[in-house]
């Protein structure tokens, strides 16, 4: 029988762990990484793998809700270059509402745009404090992207840098509204704030970011939000 408060009402359930699964080929940060979330009450570690093809098998059948993900696998002789990118890009189109946190000991510009396109929420650097990765891994988990600012400049930059003069084809499937909403995502805006700048309810501003996202063929804002750099004149 559900417990009452001191006021009389029911008390609510507590929610339910984090669930985490960590791909790591070093088994000594495997483990590290399980202690340190297994010391958490809100996160539970129900899996781990220590390549790319026992996580592609493990990850869908104990269905994690974040997945911490090594960049590189082996070494680069062994195809060890970006392959937990590859990993996340296959996760994430089998389970597009798996949360990906890429993990890596390199400040890698390249991987990091990499892991933007593959869908990952965030990219943090092994170097990073315990406390640190474990609110990354909450903040990831409640639908926030997490990308150092100072990285993410730089990788706008390379997008830029990449396109010509005509423009990404993926923007002459949008609207001119769409194309609207699309450019305040590119500058960070909420959907409240995109809602109050456009005079559109919040819920219409969500259900065409769903629209624009589909159409753009990605599966995370921040994904799109790379996209809006190339409306910005060069």
């Amino acid at each position: 029988m559900p417990g009452s408060d001191s006021l009389g009402g029911v008390t609510a359930r507590p929610a339910a762990p984090v669930r985490v699964f960590l791909l790591d080929d070093h088994e000594v940060v495997r483990r590290g990484l399980r202690d340190l979330l297994d010391g958490e009450p809100d996160l539970e570690v129900v899996g781990e793998a220590s390549d790319a093809e026992e996580a592609l098998t493990r990850v869908p059948a104990v269905r994690p809700d974040v997945a911490v993900l090594d960049v590189r696998l082996g070494s680069a002789e062994q195809d060890g270059d970006h392959s937990g990118i590859e990993v996340c890009r296959e996760l994430r189109a089998r389970m597009p509402e798996l949360v990906c946190l890429i993990l890596t000991s390199f400040d890698d510009d390249e991987a990091l745009m990499d892991a933007v396109m593959a869908g990952a929420a965030g990219y943090v650097l092994k170097q990073i404090k315990g406390a640190d990765l474990v609110s990354a891994i909450r903040t990831v988990a409640d639908g926030t992207p997490l990308l150092d600012p100072g990285a993410s400049g730089r990788v706008m930059a390379r997008v830029r840098a990449r396109e010509n003069r005509a423009g990404p084809p993926e923007l002459a499937r949008l609207t001119p509204r769409e194309r609207e909403v699309l450019a305040l995502i590119g500058e960070g805006l909420t959907n409240r704030q995109i809602g109050e700048r456009l005079f559109l309810a919040e819920k219409t501003v969500k259900n065409r970011i769903s629209a624009i996202l589909g159409k753009l063929g990605v599966g995370r804002r921040v994904q799109a939000a790379v996209i809006a750099e190339r409306l910005r004149e060069p």
